[in-house]
């Protein structure tokens, strides 16, 4: 058996647009982790009361006007709320952190499928954007949508530079 000469490594390219998704992707993903288990933790709770608690602090701390709409709006879904209703959104959201963490770490690692895996996520939730913004405008929602669209654009342009190939 000879030696058989080793294949160069592939070398990929720095790309700092790539860095800021994984980092997004990642700290989407932990904070969402997060609310899910702070919701799971409250589920069983008294939520009405702690929803009034929540306003009074804010109200106390930061200024905001308890009766304004959004707010009365808010306390009567909250009463509406069954804790097997909690329950699902907690798993809900536990669940699509667990796919924003799985995107940022294979983007992470440059691997093929995740950047697949963000450009068909990102792309998903672009018409649901849009048709946000048709009907209740929101600038949040409206930056939301840019850096998806930034996102989609970016991955699907650059992903033969990006990402690994394997032969």
């Amino acid at each position: 058996m000879a030696d058989e000469p080793k294949k160069p490594k592939e070398v990929l390219k720095k790309a700092p647009t790539l860095y800021a998704i994984t980092v997004f992707k990642l700290v989407k993903g932990l904070v969402c982790v997060a609310v899910a288990v702070i919701i799971y933790r409250h589920a069983d709770g008294d939520l009405p009361s702690d929803f009034q608690n929540m306003l009074d602090w804010l109200h106390k701390w930061l200024r905001l006007n308890p009766e304004r709409q959004f707010w009365t709006e808010m306390a009567i879904a909250v009463e509406n709320l069954t804790e097997a209703k909690v329950m699902h959104f907690a798993m809900g959201t536990f669940i699509y952190s667990l796919f924003s963490l799985v995107e940022g770490l294979g983007l992470m690692f440059r691997a093929k499928w995740a950047g697949w895996m963000t450009i068909g996520e990102s792309a998903f939730f672009v018409p649901i954007e849009i048709h946000h913004l048709m009907e209740k405008p929101s600038w949040l929602v409206f930056g939301i949508l840019i850096a998806n669209i930034i996102i989609v654009v970016y991955l699907f342009r650059n992903r033969e530079r990006l990402f690994r190939h394997h032969h």
